[in-house]
């Protein structure tokens, strides 16, 4: 499992050289990492990679630096999220990443250039989505209606869940930590836009539960699903085509230093 949100200590990061292998998951990885070293917030973070993805969905991946983009999205997240991360912060932790042990730019021609690229990038990012960059996410869905404030899907789905289980039992195992990490992990991966947050944020709670092997109390998977409480139209061979979706993000995970 990749490093959780909480684990944001730069030395808790595994090494992998980027130079070395560029792809897609990969980018997606180096978001999280520069996120991370940044101090940015997990939604912000979170926000940058669905960006990125989205961004490759309509673009050509030959076609653009996937580090620029990812660099880019990062820097359009935190204004997304009001998160502001600094231009000069970014282009150095994103540098730094890619050119692991190199000193901070200089106001120079290199820098200039770097910062120059990104602003430009933001703006074709922008055009590129049609300026729809707002995100509903699965662990955090702040939305207005107009007499209600939905609730935090994953945060509401966990809460729920808990109070059908004994205190005893929910604290044997850490299911909210694991169902958070899946969240996180599946971020690394283009087939998150394809499902709605709520989905999501069941398929990983469900996938914590099947590793742990936690049954749901007063429910009997052959007749009443413990997530019907929450969502009424997702099928039972869909939440498994999410969870197989999740695991095939671990088949991919580079090797790291």
């Amino acid at each position: 499992m990749f490093y959780s949100y909480k684990e944001r200590k730069v030395d808790k990061i595994p090494a992998f050289d980027y130079t070395q292998k560029e792809n897609n998951f990969i980018a997606a990885r180096f978001i999280f990492e520069c996120g991370i070293k940044l101090d940015a917030q997990p939604l912000t973070i979170a926000t940058a990679a669905i960006l990125f993805h989205r961004f490759f969905k309509e673009a050509d991946v030959g076609g653009y630096d996937v580090y620029l983009i990812a660099s880019t999205t990062l820097y359009l997240a935190g204004k997304v999220k009001d998160d502001p991360l600094k231009i000069r912060d970014v282009i150095n932790v994103t540098h730094n990443t890619l050119h692991r042990g190199s000193a901070p730019l200089e106001l120079g021609d290199e820098y200039w250039n770097m910062r120059d690229a990104i602003v430009q990038a933001e703006l074709l990012i922008m055009r590129m989505l049609k300026f729809e960059v707002t995100i509903t996410h699965p662990h955090k869905a702040n939305v207005y209606c107009v007499s209600s404030f939905k609730l935090q899907y994953m945060f509401h789905y966990l809460k729920s869940l808990e109070s059908w289980f004994s205190k005893e039992e929910w604290s044997r195992v850490p299911l909210t930590k694991t169902s958070f990490a899946f969240l996180q992990d599946f971020h690394f991966e283009p087939s998150i836009l394809d499902y709605t947050p709520q989905h999501i944020a069941v398929a990983c709670i469900n996938l914590a539960l099947q590793c742990y092997g936690m049954q749901v109390p007063y429910t009997d998977e052959a007749e009443i699903l413990w997530y019907s409480a929450f969502v009424q139209d997702l099928q039972k061979d869909q939440l498994w085509e999410i969870m197989e979706k999740i695991m095939e993000v671990y088949d991919n995970e580079p090797e790291t230093a």
